[in-house]
């Protein structure tokens, strides 16, 4: 995804865009070889849904038209978080749930109509080519030849062998920030009924720091469900249906194992375990080679049960337009500072909420984190009852505000009058209307 995002992008400032890919494309919306994560759930948050629709005029539509399933992030999801669900409500928020492959390959069809947009699977690099002092990369090896380009950009995920090929030519490393989560996590298809869920589109049940398990379902294309189950510093959910429906049998709430339970299983199941979180710092480097960039997972990849990875990499997308824009010949400078402003927030995200775990010890925790955890914990309390913090949450987690954004004085206050006196603050009027939220007579706007 990051590379079908990067190259809609440089197609507005090159002559020609090479996509080189190892695996074969496929001609439907089938999982690759090499995307081994496409066969678990994914979720495309608000802002990565609105940053693609910008890059791609109306792939929404086509996306709907052929099965995806649109859904209110808010209104038609469960979410089970402090031992309580968010209370419902029309947030605005609007979601696009679909499998990773029919998203793939949609975003793939719409940028090969592009004329100045080549694609070359089948196709694996082996190295870099650059300048006799490596000032300057020059292009990439791969499959025994030289591929020659302006510009090259690594949007190899995780993987990603940047850190190896910048030090063989004489650059120092990016530095890393890691923290270690051992996330197991296994998923597995069912056929979805309408009745399913009393109608909703989509439930989360979050780990907690005792439970370490949780588990989340999303509507399909095709009349299907997708269900992740997983766990933090314990034994994943096995992938055998009967070890599959007893592990959702003890999570803390009964959604998910009323589903997997009775329903249809789809397919095969999936098994992958995710180490750490990973944050290569490239913006902080001194000296690095003009023509090259790194992208993507390539620079950060994030603990996925939050799903920002697609929407992180199409808000990047957008980031790297702006500095080509602005013509700079160094243009790994603006283009890396203006990648990490977008990961500050859903890292600061990830690794906040992660921190929560006692077994978490990459990054030293202090007061502060304890006390933005504690009152994390008390706004999804709050939530339970109040919409004003549900939508706060939201709007973070969806990366359309800051994570500053629920310290507001009005926020905090009502995250302490629901916790100090619940029964004394449930909402008596809660509406949408011309674009504007009404709760205890306050109106809150919508962005």
């Amino acid at each position: 995804m990051a590379g079908l995002l990067a190259a809609r992008v440089l197609s507005e400032h090159y002559q020609r865009v090479t996509l080189v890919e190892r695996d074969t494309f496929p001609c439907m919306d089938e999982n690759r070889r090499g995307v081994p994560q496409g066969r678990h759930t994914h979720g495309l948050l608000a802002s990565g849904r609105q940053a693609i629709e910008r890059l791609f005029p109306g792939i929404s539509d086509d996306l709907i038209r052929r099965g995806a399933v649109p859904a209110d992030i808010v209104r038609d999801s469960r979410w089970f978080m402090e031992g309580g669900y968010h209370t419902k409500f029309t947030s605005g928020l609007d979601g696009l749930l679909m499998s990773r492959p029919f998203l793939e390959c949609t975003v793939r069809r719409f940028l090969q109509r592009l004329p100045n947009v080549e694609t070359r699977d089948n196709l694996a690099v082996e190295g870099l080519c650059s300048t006799a002092d490596n000032t300057q990369v020059t292009g990439i090896q791969a499959g025994g030849e030289s591929l020659w380009a302006d510009l090259v950009v690594d949007t190899t995920g995780r993987g990603s062998h940047s850190p190896r090929w910048l030090e063989s030519m004489g650059y120092p490393k990016p530095a890393e920030d890691k923290v270690e989560i051992a996330l197991s996590y296994t998923t597995r298809f069912f056929h979805r009924r309408k009745e399913d869920l009393d109608g909703d589109l989509a439930a989360i049940i979050a780990p907690t720091p005792c439970g370490k398990r949780g588990g989340v379902i999303l509507a399909q294309e095709g009349d299907r469900w997708t269900v992740t189950l997983l766990s933090h510093f314990t034994a994943g959910a096995p992938p055998e249906l009967p070890g599959f429906i007893d592990f959702a049998a003890k999570l803390a709430a009964p959604f998910i194992h009323e589903i997997v339970r009775r329903a249809e299983p789809l397919g095969d199941p999936s098994v992958t375990r995710f180490p750490a979180s990973t944050r290569r710092r490239y913006e902080k480097l001194n000296r690095f080679p003009g023509g090259y960039l790194v992208f993507g997972d390539a620079i950060s990849s994030f603990n996925p049960i939050y799903g920002q990875g697609m929407s992180v990499a199409a808000l990047e997308a957008e980031q790297l337009g702006s500095a080509l824009a602005e013509g700079d010949t160094d243009i790994w400078r603006p283009f890396f500072a203006r990648a990490a402003k977008v990961i500050d927030i859903p890292w600061s995200i990830a690794v906040g909420n992660d921190l929560r775990m006692p077994e978490v010890t990459s990054l030293r925790k202090n007061p502060a984190v304890n006390l933005i955890n504690w009152y994390m914990s008390k706004l999804h309390k709050a939530a339970h009852r109040d919409p004003v913090a549900s939508l706060a949450f939201h709007q973070v987690a969806n990366l359309l505000a800051p994570p500053q954004s629920v310290l507001k004085p009005g926020i905090v206050a009502r995250v302490l009058a629901q916790n100090l006196w619940p029964h004394s603050c449930a909402p008596r009027d809660f509406s949408r209307t011309s674009g504007r939220f009404k709760a205890n007579g306050e109106v809150l706007r919508q962005p």
